[in-house]
């Protein structure tokens, strides 16, 4: 068996092969190009078969990643920490270092790595989707919040007109009156106008209570900053709104996919999945039954399973800081979500919010149970059921007692 460590860098890659006594074979340095990737692959099969080497590398994506898939080239990627805390006292640093330490480490851990295997092409599209949506809702929190402040400064009594900020409605009674003395000029029947055209379900209602609020006495901010602060919220809002309709058409399409997978429905039966929440879930849960091989695997990959630390007398548990950061993410609003539809859920998370845990604590806790209700429904191909986890649970109470 050989160990290929690859360290990728933007515009090149080092290559450092050892055998499987740990003598150093040959390195290699390709450009990235794909002439550079067909010398690599070259350069791989001249010192043996590619199903007898093992090549380790500290990312899982990137073209690099594509094209050397593609040329089935077996692939361990690894945390780039790990390979961190194996450099010498020196801490010394280059590009063949690091290729070197990645073939080492795949020598010695190989057993405790897994082999890249690409996602199903409908799991890497909607992964794709879902985490560039949260990207732009990321941007879109940013926008609102910047909006939020810019309205405090000269147009508060906005903030009370609407629920959201980002709902079509406000933006377009925003649009239409940018400061508070546009806005008491209006007439109730502008005003419907206004909202009918934006869509709003009830428009006359709406329109009514708007138009007595804006005549209730409030704070007047001084001429310049209403004038700058104005100009700076349209600038804002020409920011906000194609972001408003893109998330919005990402939604759409992350919905039409996830009803096309067969275990949309699975991961559907949730409680407290909602629309956002269920395509995410299976979009980094995945869908090849033979990547798990236990919960304690996703729980881990989840970052819900708890990390123990103990040092002579000094014992505390940790939470998980290396996982997949969308998947934790997923989990973590889930398990809340859960517990507004869930009796069995919320109990558990009062339970251990009582015991002394933190609001965080208490939620990683619930969507560690989650994550083994989860695999079992995945194993078997069953959506939720009440009914049977209750069972279960009462089933196994005997036993924790």
């Amino acid at each position: 068996m050989w160990f290929a460590g690859i360290d990728w860098a933007d515009n090149h890659h080092d290559v450092v092969v050892i055998d499987a006594e740990g003598r150093k074979v040959a390195q290699l340095r390709i450009e990235h190009t794909p002439q550079g990737v067909t010398k690599l692959v070259n350069f791989l099969r001249e010192i043996a078969p590619l199903d007898q080497i093992a090549c380790i590398i500290e990312t899982k994506h990137g073209l690099l990643i594509t094209a050397l898939l593609e040329a089935r080239v077996p692939l361990y990627p690894v945390n780039p920490k790990t390979i961190d805390c194996r450099r010498v006292a020196s801490r010394a640093k280059t590009d063949l270092i690091d290729a070197y330490l990645l073939a080492k480490h795949g020598r010695s851990e190989l057993q405790d790595l897994r082999r890249l295997e690409p996602d199903s092409p409908i799991i890497a599209e909607l992964k794709a989707l879902t985490r560039d949506q949260d990207t732009l809702i990321k941007m879109q929190t940013r926008l609102v919040n910047q909006l939020t402040a810019c309205l405090k400064a000269y147009y508060p009594i906005a903030l009370t007109l609407f629920t959201k900020l980002q709902q079509k409605t406000t933006l377009a009674f925003l649009l239409t009156y940018p400061t508070l003395q546009a806005a008491q000029m209006a007439t109730q029947e502008e005003l419907c106008t206004v909202l009918k055209q934006a869509g709003h379900p009830m428009y006359k209602k709406v329109a009514a209570s708007i138009f007595e609020a804006l005549r209730e006495p409030s704070l007047q901010a001084d001429s310049i900053t209403i004038k700058t602060r104005s100009r700076l919220m349209l600038a804002l809002m020409a920011q906000l709104l194609p972001l408003v309709e893109q998330i919005a058409a990402y939604e759409k399409e992350i919905a039409q996919l996830f009803l096309t997978h067969p275990d949309s429905q699975i991961f559907e039966s949730l409680p407290g999945a909602s629309k956002r929440l269920a395509p995410r879930l299976l979009a980094e849960w995945g869908d090849d039954r033979k990547r798990y091989a236990n919960p304690n695997s996703i729980q881990a990959l989840a970052g819900t399973s708890p990390v123990p630390f103990e040092s002579g007398n000094y014992a505390k548990v940790h939470q998980r800081l290396a996982c997949i950061k969308p998947l934790r993410n997923a989990f973590y609003q889930f398990a809340w979500q859960s517990t507004q539809q869930e009796a069995w859920a919320k109990d558990y998370y009062e339970r251990k919010r009582k015991q002394g845990k933190s609001h965080s604590m208490a939620l990683r806790a619930l969507a560690n149970i989650w994550v083994r209700i989860v695999f079992a429904m995945w194993q078997r191909g069953e959506t939720y059921q009440r009914e049977t986890f209750e069972a279960a649970r009462k089933h196994h109470a005997p036993r924790a007692a």
